[in-house]
């Protein structure tokens, strides 16, 4: 893990939907807070899917419609310190999403240095020892707005669903990283498999063919198929906090675990 006293800030990305994105994103961030770290999680996807995983459908587009959430800040370039909601949970904060996110390329493309503005929205909260991890819930997609989350974070995690159009477009998105070495340090911390159904193949398949990929790192741990994770979301609430006993309930803070043992490997 990088040896500073700033945030360790990691984004959840993959160009194909339906990878479990979002929720590996608000259940690590619950996880590594109940483990005593402070975390920010920045819902940066207009789908308001992070933002869902914590705070009920009516609360959630009350600050999608009101000026504290993540467009205002960044097409204002405001610092996102002024953006914070806490969560229902101690530790736990976050910087909410509007459906206007679906109009940030063109806010940006009118912005000087426009892959870099999130970074700068960033700079206080990353440095000012509030939070030991900032989590980023990126869009589905490859477009400026992607790269201004990549330009913000340290670490990569990317989800990917073992069925058989999982790995769709994960050639693409590997590409799309190292096309921006000149511009992020960001990397990629590792491939996480979710949606695991060991009564058919694809998780083998699915790692046999990141195993081809030998500079990736694949975790160790992975999410299996749950009802209960289905139900946690409807109830707007982590899956350890819906039911503890569940199995993704461990193998998320076997993850957590995971991410904070991350470069003592």
């Amino acid at each position: 893990m990088k040896k500073n006293q700033s945030a360790i800030t990691i984004c959840f990305t993959n160009n194909k939907g339906g990878s479990g994105k979002s929720t590996s994103c608000a259940n690590l961030g619950y996880e590594l807070s109940a483990a005593g770290k402070k975390v920010l999680l920045v819902d940066g996807d207009m789908q308001l899917n992070l933002s869902l995983s914590f705070f009920d459908e009516e609360k959630v587009l009350e600050m999608a419609e009101s000026e504290k959430n993540l467009y205002q800040a960044v097409r204002n370039k405001r610092n996102l310190s002024n953006y914070i909601v806490p969560s229902p949970y101690e530790n736990l904060d976050l910087i909410p999403s509007s459906i206007l996110m679906s109009q940030i390329e063109y806010e940006l493309f009118l912005m000087m240095q426009r892959e870099f503005i999130l970074k700068k929205c960033m700079e206080e909260i990353r440095n000012n020892g509030q939070y030991d991890y900032i989590l980023i819930d990126a869009p589905p997609t490859l477009g400026t707005w992607v790269i201004n989350i990549l330009c913000a974070s340290d670490y990569v995690i990317v989800p990917v669903e073992a069925s058989p159009w999982g790995l769709f477009g994960l050639a693409n998105m590997f590409d799309f990283l190292n096309h921006l070495r000149d511009m992020t340090e960001a990397e990629i911390m590792g491939v996480l498999v979710t949606k695991v159904d060991e009564r058919k193949n694809y998780y083998r398949q699915t790692r046999e063919i990141l195993d081809q990929y030998r500079e990736i790192h694949v975790f160790d741990s992975f999410i299996h198929v749950d009802a209960s994770i289905e139900w946690a979301q409807d109830a707007s609430k982590p899956v350890t906090v819906y039911k503890k006993s569940t199995r993704s309930a461990t193998e998320f803070k076997k993850l957590a675990e995971e991410v904070m043992g991350y470069g003592s490997r």
